[in-house]
């Protein structure tokens, strides 16, 4: 067993077998993740002193990154004590991963490729979770796919899904073809570390490419819920597409008074919105990003281009926050 220090001073055990992120999930310990197969990046940390070997590829990393020391806790087991230059994320460590039954209320078609999906819980066992975090839904023999939640927590204790098909996807198939109200599925969640920080940063920027927005707008409900907490504080939504069709929805929280920036990569010349990728529409905005905390979801093409502009403009990398979508059949 080795010990392994956070930047923090928590500590936790780790088996040599066992991935540095599930050691810390079994004694409490929540560390930044989401993909958790080493594609995402979002639980890239740097060791300061230790030793760690490989059990799946971390294709999130750069050359340059591995040559300083960067390591992604999903795919590394220690084989020495540790010190790595994280922290955990207190604020999570309260939260229940369950797995229950569930039952799809509603199905509505927003785009011609994104059903709107809602799904109701047992009466008396609502699923608690952050706005951001997602859930895996588990449908005929066992398959599994991860979805954002795209609402913050209702009285009602719904759970609405933004849903893109999948060409010749197991799931696509159900929800595009034989999805029928009433359905009895099974969840699990609440998933992953993308959620709102507590932060003094003016200015906050949400960025989404794709069926990304549907965080999003769970974060800015949760905002909206809560105006007290905004003072002074400034709220940028740039959410991309490659044509007008696939922005299927629109921001309207009145009390947030925020900026929206539509962002069309393959826009034609009637279209009176921004042009290009989202980040790049970010960089054009000249926010002072040392005072910037930016939360970003969607394609891993857009969140590592993201990522490397942004904090090369002069973003503090503790301030960029991430939830790649990886895709699967």
């Amino acid at each position: 067993m080795s010990i392994i220090t956070l930047s923090n001073h928590k500590t936790f055990t780790a088996e040599p077998d066992k991935t540095l992120l599930a050691c810390a999930k079994s004694q409490g310990i929540v560390l930044e993740y989401s993909c958790r197969t080493g594609r995402c990046g979002v639980c890239k940390a740097n060791v300061l002193q230790g030793e760690t070997e490989v059990i799946q590829p971390e294709l999130a990393l750069t050359e340059d990154e591995r040559a300083s020391g960067a390591i992604l806790t999903c795919c590394r087991a220690a084989t020495s004590d540790l010190e790595l230059d994280i922290d955990d994320l207190g604020a999570l460590a309260e939260i229940q991963i369950r797995t229950m039954p569930c039952r799809l209320d509603t199905l509505e078609r927003l785009a011609d490729d994104v059903v709107r999906v809602v799904l109701r819980t047992p009466p008396k066992s609502a699923l608690f979770f952050l706005a951001g975090q997602y859930i895996d839904v588990i449908g005929k023999e066992g398959v599994r796919r991860s979805y954002s939640i795209a609402n913050a927590v209702r009285e009602d204790a719904k759970l609405e899904l933004h849903i893109r098909q999948v060409p010749n996807g197991v799931m696509s198939q159900y929800w595009f073809g034989d999805a029928q109200p009433n359905d009895l599925l099974r969840l699990e969640g609440p998933l992953g570390t993308f959620c709102l920080r507590e932060t003094r940063t003016t200015n906050l920027v949400f960025m989404a490419t794709g069926t990304g927005i549907a965080p999003v707008k769970a974060m800015l409900e949760a905002l909206a819920a809560t105006p007290e907490s905004l003072s002074g504080k400034r709220i940028y939504v740039y959410w991309g597409g490659r044509t007008e069709a696939d922005l299927y929805w629109t921001p309207d929280f009145p009390t947030l008074g925020l900026t929206y920036r539509p962002t069309l990569s393959r826009a034609n010349a009637q279209w009176p919105g921004a042009k290009g990728y989202v980040q790049q529409v970010v960089l054009a905005e000249n926010l002072d990003l040392a005072d910037t905390s930016v939360y970003a979801c969607g394609s891993e093409a857009m969140i590592h281009a993201a990522r490397e502009v942004l904090t090369q403009a002069g973003l503090p990398l503790k301030h960029f926050h991430s939830d790649a979508f990886v895709s699967s059949n």
